[in-house]
């Protein structure tokens, strides 16, 4: 076994299967600084010919409980020293070529459910919550998923996952095609990798070539959606009723929204 370790995300290789770990435990809030990471690492293993499938996996609590909205100041806008921003970043993660199974052990939610989407196959537990909470932020929902998520359950069920902002078990992921498999919540990571080992068994070229195809127009299609997504945050940003609902959301309640 190999092992990398860039800041907050480590990087682990058995044969040719690759585990990439988010390191922000319990809750791996997800911010542009994480996005790159794991980019980065996804790039990093798109060029190991050893590599044939990748395991994206969180730890501690939850896969990724989405951005952290306590951090004040901090906007899905926000560029870095190069003009980046956490959507270009996310980008990157379509682009990669090497198929991904996502160990979902706890809470996608938000941008975390996003990040869920990027990969090919979710494997999940009873306990893992699944949710597009946006407008009870009083938020327009982000990361690509008015892209993402349609194209996986459909428009129907993901139009009721952003107007209702509910969260779904594992059993119901299951149920509407977000999770591929359900399995108890101390054997979501080994059955990530062994689903993950099972596709490296396949021929490399032609799971890209097949993968190719099957996700075209999906890396292009999160690059339009993003764009529209950002400009609606960012005036609904400045709205009371996103102020209601991060202050909501801190004091676990719920939110009064008044439509202003």
């Amino acid at each position: 076994m190999t092992e990398t370790n860039p800041p907050e995300v480590r990087v682990e290789i058995e044969g040719h299967v690759a585990t990439v770990w988010l390191c922000r435990p319990p809750n791996n809030f997800i911010d542009l600084t994480l996005t790159a990471q794991i980019a980065d690492a996804l790039e990093a293993l798109d060029a190991n010919p050893a590599c044939r499938a990748v395991v994206l996996a969180g730890e501690g609590k939850h896969f990724c409980a989405g951005a952290d909205f306590s951090q004040r100041g901090r906007k899905a806008g926000d560029a870095n020293a190069s003009g980046r921003t956490i959507y270009t970043e996310g980008a990157r993660l379509l682009q990669t070529r090497k198929p991904i199974v996502a160990a979902v052990q706890g809470a996608a939610v938000g941008a975390g459910l996003g990040l869920a989407v990027v990969a090919d196959f979710r494997i999940a537990c009873p306990e893992a919550r699944f949710s597009a909470n946006f407008t009870r932020l009083g938020y327009h929902p982000g990361f690509g998923l008015t892209a993402s998520l349609p194209r996986l359950i459909g428009a129907q069920k993901t139009a009721l996952l952003f107007y209702t902002g509910r969260r779904f078990t594992g059993e119901e992921a299951l149920a509407m095609g977000l999770a591929d498999e359900i399995v108890p919540q101390d054997g979501v990571l080994k059955a990530a990798q062994a689903l993950a080992l099972e596709i490296a068994g396949a021929a490399p070229l032609a799971i890209a070539a097949t993968r190719a195809t099957m996700r075209a127009g999906l890396s292009e299609g999160y690059e339009r959606a993003t764009a529209h997504e950002l400009a609606q945050q960012t005036w609904l940003r400045e709205t009371n009723d996103f102020k209601e609902g991060v202050k909501a959301m801190s004091e676990r309640r719920a939110p009064a929204f008044t439509g202003s």
